[in-house]
């Protein structure tokens, strides 16, 4: 476990954890805390609690003390200097025509830094401005661009409802706001009624979602088929809040609605997807027929009848076929070609002797052998 004490800068900012460092200090007493811009002054609004070391992230920042009458006086002057350093730079801008809405300034406990929060449409080029401040305030300056949720968040002002808005009276943080939350309450879209004053969606959206959305479970949906005991129909409208439902039977006539308690309704499954796939199905097939009709060719004036005979071709005369050659007896061939045969008289032609090849050697002696000299002359 971890003592630790909560903090608060602003009336409407977010706590902070501090190490105690022992001290006793009760909710409401301002304490003097280091932080990571240096020495800032804060309201304790959570005394010394116990917590599990998961909830903690460390290392902590420490308390320095608890503030004093001479660090009341020293933050009243640093308000007093941050408002005529807001004046000096609001005429500043104006001077280098900057694009740009300067919402709040304000200093450091220790007077070592000077910050001023604007807003913006897009990105600005504020390096000359330093300057110009640097060389004024002699301190360190820094400017932040914020949004217009922020910026509302720290001018404040009233809602639509009369009250002080959300974010500038107890809000610690932002929470994500959808059109969907508006969606599932039944409410106008109209961005003029849902809108805060920053131009955002209004944060109370939030509020009661969970609750619409634990009823939405037990309600019909609006356009679903209920059996309901005056017979089957479908969903005009529902309250959910009231838990009732305006249903048009299909007994009844087009206008006539007939109001009942969502418990007394149930809802038919499938009934109004079947419904709906009927219709798709049946626009579709009509589509379809039309299309088919529109491609279909129009009938020819001279087209022949289907009882007349197709005209046929004149069928050409096929050519005699040519006999096959018939084989030569060796005594009919003429001497030219007999002469080619080969010794044996089998009808063997003699093998051609290739053209560039080498010539072979015939033979001299019996047999084949090459005849031999004697040696005589």
């Amino acid at each position: 476990m971890t003592t630790i004490i909560g903090v608060r800068f602003k009336s409407n900012g977010k706590m902070y954890y501090f190490d105690p460092q022992g001290l006793e200090i009760a909710p409401g007493t301002g304490v003097i805390v280091e932080t990571a811009r240096g020495v800032e002054y804060g309201d304790c609004v959570q005394g010394n609690t116990d917590v599990p070391d998961q909830q903690v992230v460390q290392p902590l920042k420490r308390v320095v003390r608890v503030a004093t009458e001479a660090d009341m006086k020293t933050l009243e002057r640093n308000k007093k200097r941050a408002d005529e350093a807001f004046i000096i730079c609001k005429q500043k801008i104006e001077d280098r025509g900057l694009e740009m809405n300067l919402v709040t300034a304000e200093c450091t406990f220790d007077m070592n830094k000077l910050l001023f929060y604007f807003t913006a449409d897009g990105r600005v080029d504020f390096r000359e401005l330093v300057k110009d401040l640097a060389s004024v305030f002699r301190t360190r300056i820094e400017l932040r661009q914020i949004g217009v949720r922020d910026e509302a968040k720290m001018i404040g002002g009233l809602g639509c409802c009369g009250r002080e808005l959300c974010c500038s009276s107890y809000l610690d943080d932002f929470h994500p706001v959808s059109i969907n939350m508006a969606k599932d309450q039944n409410l106008s879209l109209n961005p003029a009624k849902i809108s805060g004053v920053c131009g955002r969606l209004m944060c109370c959206l939030k509020y009661e979602h969970e609750a619409y959305a634990e009823l939405q479970k037990v309600t019909p949906r609006q356009g679903s088929v209920v059996d309901t005991p005056e017979g089957r129909g479908k969903v005009v409208s529902t309250q959910m809040l009231r838990g009732t439902c305006k249903v048009q039977l299909d007994d009844s006539p087009e206008h006539s609605l007939t109001e009942f308690q969502c418990t007394q309704c149930c809802m038919v499954k499938g009934a109004c997807r079947n419904r709906q796939n009927a219709a798709a199905m049946a626009e579709e097939r009509r589509k379809r027929e039309e299309q088919e009709d529109a491609a279909a060719p129009a009938p020819k004036k001279d087209a022949p009848k289907k009882s007349e005979a197709p005209h046929q071709k004149p069928q050409q005369p096929r050519s005699p076929r040519k006999p096959a050659p018939q084989q030569t007896a060796a005594d009919e061939l003429p001497e030219d070609a007999q002469n080619e045969l080969s010794p044996d008289g089998e009808g063997a032609p003699r093998r051609r002797r290739r053209r560039g090849g080498r010539r072979r050697r015939k033979p001299n002696g019996e047999n084949g052998a090459p005849e031999q000299n004697s040696g005589e002359e």
